[in-house]
């Protein structure tokens, strides 16, 4: 039976959310918590391969306790089981830290079920990096599938996926062994509004919680703040886009004017530079 992950992620809205300007970090109290949208689309195409081809879909996150509500979204989906890690020590954690964390948390999910697909969203709204899905392919040592927007065909007797994935001028055809981990577009899918079956599963749903003590093999070391790397030195908000021109009168003096107006930028920029 085929069993996809998908991994997610509970996110400040960032269209509210407000920077501090002291630590350089996320004001994460001044915005609601959300599902990450992009893994919202990783979720709806796990659950449509599972339609497909038949099999199971778990969802893996790791967070603080109010990430089960994250999980509880993606029961509501379609999603037959959810996993939260959860412990201080996985706190502010890079995505080299947190690929690690998961990593562990899909070795154990292993265990209980192998799992032959990964899905994660293309990155989190919260990061904007797009590390977090390749880095756990590398950890697991499978084929990391970037930028799919298309799922053509999972075979899992004969172990293989055919894919598309978007590049700027169009698509790429990729075949890829089984197991291996898509990061997946929003084009990939729409996101229906969950049914009222599948609300009040949610609703009664209780994910399967645990700290690092429950998982094997852990190093303490690559966890959390100690294991990452990464250093934020400073934050600031982008300058407003100052007022543009309006320019008037028939198409051809508007052409005129609009030229002599690049003309200028042009040469105050080679002015500045040189």
């Amino acid at each position: 039976m085929l069993h996809i992950v998908a991994c997610i992620k509970q996110v400040p809205d960032t269209k509210i959310i407000k920077m501090n300007p002291k630590t350089n970090t996320m004001d994460r109290r001044t915005a609601p918590a959300i599902l990450n949208p992009y893994d919202a689309h990783a979720v709806e195409e796990a659950v449509r391969i599972r339609e497909r081809y038949g099999g199971m879909v778990s969802v893996l996150s790791m967070g603080p306790p109010p990430a089960v509500k994250a999980i509880k979204k993606c029961i509501e989906i379609g999603a037959d089981e959810g996993y939260l890690i959860t412990d201080r020590r996985f706190a502010g954690a890079d995505t080299l830290a947190t690929s690690y964390a998961l990593t562990k948390a899909l070795e154990k999910i292993s265990k209980i079920k192998p799992v032959d697909l990964v899905i994660c969203g293309k990155m989190s709204i919260d990061g904007d990096t797009g590390q977090v899905g390749p880095g756990i392919a590398r950890r697991l040592d499978i084929p990391p599938l970037t930028s799919v927007n298309k799922v053509v065909e999972i075979n899992k007797d004969e172990g293989y996926a055919v894919i598309h994935r978007k590049l700027e001028d169009g698509y790429e055809v990729v075949q890829s062994t089984l197991p291996c981990l898509f990061s997946v577009e929003k084009t990939i899918n729409e996101v229906p509004y969950s049914s009222f079956q599948n609300m009040l599963k949610a609703a009664k749903y209780q994910p399967h919680i645990w700290s690092v003590d429950d998982l094997e093999d852990v190093d303490i070391k690559q966890l959390g703040l100690k294991g990452s790397p990464t250093i934020v030195s400073k934050v600031w908000a982008p300058p407003k886009p100052e007022g543009g021109t309006f320019i008037e009168g028939h198409p051809q003096q508007q052409v005129e004017e609009l030229l002599s107006i690049l003309l200028e930028k042009k040469e105050l920029f080679s002015t500045k530079e040189g």
